[in-house]
C-alpha cells in the first residue's frame, strides 16, 4: 500500500483539506442550534418543534449516508465528497428565504441529504490512504475541523442574528462553506489505494449485515448514538435555560458560549497523541468519565459552574467520538465504507432522537429532567465502551491462544 506518511507534504495537505471539509459539515448542520430560540419567537413554535430545524437535517444525513457512502465505493471518494460540499452550501444559502417554518424543514432535510456524501467517506478514505500510524493524528485534525466548524456555525449565527436578522447569518454560513469547497477541491489528492468496485444492491445487503455480526462494530456504532444524543439535548436547550431567569442572557452572549467547542478542537488532537503511549481503551473509558462530570455540574446554578461542566463534557466528547470512529476504521476489515456509514447512521440518529427526546424533558421536568436523560445516555455510553474492551480483549487472547 502507498500510504500517506506523517511529516509529508502530502500528509499535511490531506489534513488540511479534511479540516475545511469537517468544517464545512459542522458549521451547515449546527448553524440553526443556536437559532432555536429565535424561531420559537418568529414562528411561534414549541421548543420541541423548533428542535426539528436540526433533528430533521441529521436524521436525513443518518439515512442518506447508508447509500452514498456505498456509492463511493464504485464512483471515487474525491468526487462525491466535493460535490456534496457544494450543493450542501447552496442549500444552506436558500434557506434564508424559507417563507415559513415548514419550508424551512423541507430545506433543511435536504441540507441532510447532501452533506451525507462527506463524513462516512471521510472516514473511509483516511482509512484507505493514511498510514495506520498516523490514522489517530488525521482522524483528530479532521475533528478538529468539525469542532471548528460547529464552533463558527453557532458563534457566527448567534451574533449576526440579533444585529441583522437570523436571514443573513445563514447566507454567511452558506457563503463560508463555499469557500471551504474550494480549498478542499484544490487540496486533497485522488485515492492512491481506492479500489473501485461495481455497486450491487446485494452486495450492499451482505455488507452490511456482516458488519452488524461483529459486536465489537456493533459497541462502536451504539457508543456513536449515546454520544452525540447526549450532545445534541445537552446544547439544543442551554440557550432555552440561559435566556430564562436567573440567566437573562442575549442571543450575542449566548453564542459565545459556543467557543467552548474549541476545547472538541484540542481534545481530539490531544487524546489521538495520548492513544499511543496509553490505547485506545483506557483513553475512552477516561473521556466518557470527564463528560459525565462536566454534565453534573451543570446542574449549579452558576454560570460560571455550568461553563466549565459545559467544557469539561465537550473534552471528553470529542475524545471519545474520535477514538470511537477511528477505531470503526480499523475493526472493519472489509467494506470500511459501509462500516463508517453505519457509525454515522447511528451517530446522526441519536442526535434526532436525542435532540428531539430532550425537548420533551425539558418542557415536562426543566433542566433537572433534561440533564437526567443525558447522563443516562452517557451511562449506557459506558457500558457499551466496556462490552467493547472486553470483546477485543477475548479476541486478542482467542487469537494468541490459537497461535
Amino acid at each position: 500500500m502507498n500510504y500517506i506518511q506523517q511529516g509529508t507534504h502530502a500528509f499535511n495537505k490531506t489534513n488540511f483539506a479534511f479540516f475545511s471539509a469537517g468544517f464545512n459539515t459542522f458549521s451547515i448542520l449546527y448553524c440553526v442550534q443556536p437559532l432555536m430560540p429565535v424561531f420559537s419567537r418568529d414562528f411561534g413554535i414549541s421548543p420541541t418543534t423548533a428542535s426539528l430545524s436540526l433533528s430533521v437535517s441529521t436524521i436525513a444525513l443518518a439515512v442518506s449516508m447508508l447509500f452514498l457512502g456505498s456509492l463511493s465505493e464504485s464512483l471515487g471518494r474525491k468526487k462525491i465528497m466535493v460535490i456534496s460540499m457544494f450543493i450542501s452550501s447552496v442549500l444552506c444559502i436558500l434557506t434564508a428565504l424559507s417563507p415559513n417554518f415548514h419550508f424551512l424543514l423541507l430545506l433543511r432535510t435536504m441540507v441532510g441529504v447532501s452533506l451525507a456524501g462527506l463524513p462516512s467517506i471521510a472516514m473511509a478514505y483516511l482509512g484507505e490512504e493514511v498510514d495506520p500510524k498516523s490514522l489517530g493524528k488525521a482522524m483528530g485534525l479532521y475533528i478538529s475541523g468539525n469542532a471548528m466548524g460547529a464552533v463558527f456555525g453557532r458563534m457566527f449565527t448567534g451574533m449576526i442574528t440579533d444585529h441583522y436578522g437570523w436571514q443573513y447569518a445563514v447566507i454567511g454560513i452558506g457563503v463560508t462553506s463555499l469557500i471551504a469547497t474550494f480549498i478542499f477541491l484544490v487540496s486533497l489528492s485522488p485515492s492512491k489505494n481506492f479500489k473501485p468496485r461495481k455497486l450491487e444492491l446485494k452486495g450492499l445487503s451482505v455488507s452490511l449485515i456482516k458488519n452488524l455480526k461483529d459486536p465489537g462494530l456493533v459497541c462502536l456504532f451504539f457508543i456513536g448514538f449515546f454520544l452525540l444524543g447526549s450532545n445534541v439535548a445537552l446544547f439544543n436547550y442551554i440557550g432555552y435555560l440561559l435566556v430564562k431567569e436567573p440567566f437573562s442572557l442575549s442571543q450575542s452572549f449566548i453564542s459565545w458560549i459556543f467557543l467552548i467547542y474549541l476545547i472538541g478542537s484540542f481534545s481530539s488532537a490531544f487524546t489521538g497523541k495520548l492513544i499511543d503511549h496509553h490505547g485506545r481503551s483506557k483513553m475512552l473509558m477516561i473521556n466518557l468519565l470527564v463528560s459525565i462530570l462536566g454534565v453534573l455540574l451543570t446542574l449549579y446554578p452558576s454560570l460560571f459552574i455550568i461553563i466549565i461542566g459545559l467544557g469539561l463534557f465537550i473534552f471528553g466528547f470529542f475524545g471519545a467520538h474520535s477514538i470511537a470512529s477511528s477505531w470503526v476504521g480499523q475493526r472493519a476489515s472489509r467494506n470500511k465504507a459501509q462500516a463508517s456509514s453505519l457509525y454515522l447512521f447511528l451517530y446522526y440518529g441519536g442526535s434526532s432522537i436525542g435532540g428531539t427526546l430532550g425537548g420533551i424533558f425539558w418542557s415536562s421536568l426543566g433542566w433537572g429532567g433534561l440533564i437526567t436523560m443525558v447522563v443516562t445516555f452517557l451511562i449506557l455510553t459506558l457500558i457499551l465502551a466496556i462490552c467493547l474492551i472486553n470483546i477485543t480483549k477475548s479476541a486478542y487472547t482467542n487469537k494468541q491462544f490459537s497461535a
